[in-house]
């Protein structure tokens, strides 16, 4: 039953090509990560570490999603091991390819500065960071709010998702993961088109 529901889970191109003709020109693009049950005993050790992101310093499965401007969550990228980041994710799917052939856009975080392919006409539109010597301007910092603003819907569609109880169960098999998490998906937006 799972399977049936995960395989109803729209494909990258699909859902882009569905953005698109519903007259979308942005879409919002954004990471998580599941969190998952640690394995316990003297072999499976060093197997948990892959699966260690120490970025928040936990076990777990990151996700990458992509959702329309209202937050409607369109799809779901296979679970990596938890030490992946966020744009190793976008680029082993391609994401920049993907939206110059579906002639969409995307509003991220600043975990995807630099993944695009093709830097005088970036696909990923992301804030801006301050370093050391240079602070931002206050032109710099209202284009952080805006974009920030306008990635609120996103958080939306990762909390309609990980309201599911289920999440918190699950252990460290990434195929299962990504299968529980695109049936999920199906389900979610089912419910919340209701």
């Amino acid at each position: 039953m799972l399977e049936l529901l995960a395989a109803r889970a729209p494909r990258l191109d699909r859902a882009l090509k569905k953005i698109a003709r519903q007259s979308g020109v942005v879409v919002l693009l954004d990471g998580t990560l599941v969190r998952t049950r640690r394995c316990t005993g003297r072999r499976t050790g060093d197997g948990n570490r892959p699966n260690y992101s120490g970025k928040h310093k936990a076990h777990g499965l990151p996700f990458l999603a992509l959702t329309d401007e209202r937050g409607n969550l369109a799809w779901i990228s296979a679970a990596k091991p938890g030490r992946s980041s966020e744009i190793t994710t976008a680029r082993h799917n391609k994401i920049t390819t993907r939206l110059r052939e579906a002639g969409l856009d995307a509003l991220a975080d600043l975990g995807f500065i630099g993944p695009d392919d093709d830097p005088d006409y970036p696909v990923i539109a992301t804030g801006r960071r301050a370093s050391r010597g240079h602070p931002l301007t206050a032109a710099q910092k209202e284009a952080n709010r805006l974009v920030s603003r306008e990635r609120a819907a996103n958080e939306h569609g990762f909390a309609d998702l990980k309201n599911w109880r289920i999440l918190s169960k699950v252990r460290m098999n990434a195929i299962h993961a990504t299968t529980l998490l695109r049936a999920l998906l199906v389900l979610t937006n089912a419910e919340v088109s209701r």
